[in-house]
């Protein structure tokens, strides 16, 4: 039964580590996307306006 609590414990720090490295890196700017924005004007993504089909009649057919 201690070698459980010693896990716990042990985990709950690995957490804690990580955790913390996870804010530091967002803190220093390791998230950010600094190449994207650079050829984000080579792209369209402008879609065209799509007409909307007129409700077909049954007595067409």
């Amino acid at each position: 039964m201690n070698m459980i609590y010693f896990l716990i414990g042990c985990s709950i720090l690995l957490a804690l580590i990580f955790l913390a490295a996870f804010f530091w890196a967002s803190k220093t700017g390791q998230h950010d996307d600094t190449y994207t924005p650079a050829v984000r004007i080579l792209f369209d993504y402008e879609l065209p306006e799509q007409k909307i089909p007129e409700k077909i009649d049954e007595d067409h057919f």
